[in-house]
């Protein structure tokens, strides 16, 4: 194997590493997601587990956040929980991720 094969493995692994960490904590996310738009609608215990469940699942019906930024946002409006903007929501969702992404680093 020459050096350039080993380098490109290496890229390859590497690739493939952050990929996961991607997925894993876009997953984390949305649960989070979920568990926050929970308590906002005032659903507690079980039934907010189910919905953050919910919400990840939504995540994998399109490419992007944008399935999982409607299925929240209808789902506030739909429980008339005033006082949540777009963008209160996009910010929980990217410091949702990065906290995501922390928790995983740290094995947690």
């Amino acid at each position: 194997m020459t050096t350039f094969d080993k380098r490109e493995e290496g890229f390859e692994k590497k690739f493939a590493h952050d990929e996961e960490l991607r997925f894993k904590a876009t997953a984390r996310r949305n649960k989070l997601l979920g568990l926050w738009a929970a308590s906002k609608m005032g659903v507690t215990g079980a039934d907010a587990d189910t919905y953050a469940k919910a919400v990840v699942a939504a995540d994998f019906e399109e490419a992007g956040d944008h399935d999982v930024f409607r299925k929240v946002r209808a789902d506030l409006d739909a429980k008339k929980v005033a006082g949540v903007s777009d963008q209160e929501i996009r910010k929980t969702m990217d410091e949702l991720l990065a906290r995501a992404v922390e928790e995983i680093k740290a094995g947690s």
